[in-house]
């Protein structure tokens, strides 16, 4: 079995930070969104990986590399434009050839990774599998309808939801959705979308049936989603302290400390992770906090947060709920009168309490 990777959106609704950088490599408790997949499809026995790239394609490159970090061999695939999930089925044809594959959404998380799922496809041998997660508003997501686990019909947002169960942003294949992606035409947004590619199998008698996970999923494209994703992986982590930790310091919880970093009259409180050559001075660090590497945390109050590697905060009573990109200044100043100067690029949020 093989595996494909789309990778190439803009990350719209995580601007101005993927301004900068490609919404798949925005970290969580320290690490990329898009190496917790890769990692799923090692531990998965999957090998052969095809990843699709878009405009941030020479910085997906950079960091993944040939795939060899995670015993992978890594092809790249260019897509010129963000065409829909189905058009990387399309232009992956020569990659995929006509081996089985499972494709993985590069900005989701999905916990216990896709191991018992490919299993399960090769045990059972459907023509494909989709996953399904239970969620509070249906309405937001692609919602199956279903007959016990064959999936019957697939409804895109739906104002009167079938169920409430919806896609999950892994799909496991076999070579028929090859002319299902050919068949399809273009959605009002203009993409060839995936679930209309599912929907013509359905509709041609093939055998789609559905998995349904118990664990957590996250697409992480919004900024709620994100830190939820952030939240979620901190809860599992176990504590490994190695960086230096002053005297009047205090490490409460699970924290990771990486080595290089140091703790100076400061409390972290985990889950929490703290990256190499981070410096946390007379600070409070509270749970659901992924501060990244060299950041220079000073006098500050930070809690439920992803700040990027390189971010320096002084003076900040209360920072939480928030997303820093890399090596942004946040500080208080001291002049009179009291008043707040920033300089905002295009599509930033402030909330100014």
């Amino acid at each position: 079995m093989k595996a494909l990777v789309p990778s190439g959106g803009t990350g719209s609704r995580l601007r101005p930070i993927t301004h900068t950088s490609a919404k798949q490599l925005v970290p969580v408790a320290n690490k990329p969104i898009l190496f917790y997949g890769l990692e799923s499809l090692a531990a998965a026995g999957i090998t052969d990986v095809g990843l699709v790239v878009g405009e941030t394609a020479a910085e997906i490159q950079a960091a993944v590399g040939d795939g060899s970090a995670w015993g992978l061999h890594v092809t790249y695939i260019r897509q010129d434009a963000p065409l829909g999930l189905a058009h990387t089925v399309l232009i992956a044809r020569e990659f995929l050839g006509g081996d089985d594959f499972v494709m993985y959404l590069g900005d989701n998380i999905l916990k216990g990774g896709v191991k018992a799922i490919c299993d399960e496809f090769a045990a059972q041998k459907p023509n494909a599998q989709i996953l399904l997660a239970q969620v509070p508003e249906p309405q937001r997501f692609g919602v199956a309808e279903l007959d016990g686990e064959r999936v019957v019909r697939l409804v895109e947002k739906p104002a009167a939801p079938p169920s409430d169960w919806a896609l999950v942003g892994v799909y496991v294949f076999d070579a028929h959705i090859h002319d299902a992606v050919r068949a399809i035409t273009p959605s009002a947004r203009g993409e060839l979308e995936i679930t209309d590619a599912i929907q013509w199998l359905i509709d041609a008698g093939l055998d789609v049936r559905a998995h349904r996970i118990d664990g957590w999923w996250k697409d992480t494209g919004r900024l709620e989603d994100l830190l939820e994703a952030n939240r979620l992986i901190l809860e599992g982590i176990a504590p490994d302290v190695r960086g230096a930790v002053g005297g009047t310091s205090r490490i409460d919880g699970s924290v990771i400390l990486a080595a290089g970093a140091s703790v100076e009259g400061s409390t972290i409180r985990g889950p929490a992770v703290i990256g190499e050559g981070a410096r946390i001075v007379d600070s409070f660090v509270g749970p659901y906090s992924s501060i990244g590497a060299n950041c220079v945390i000073e006098d500050s109050e930070i809690e439920h947060s992803v700040i990027m590697d390189g971010c320096t905060i002084r003076g900040m009573h209360r920072l939480e709920d928030s997303l820093l990109g890399r090596e942004v200044t946040v500080e208080r100043g001291e002049s009179k009168p009291k008043a707040y100067r920033l300089m905002v690029g295009d599509h930033g949020r402030v909330g100014v309490i």
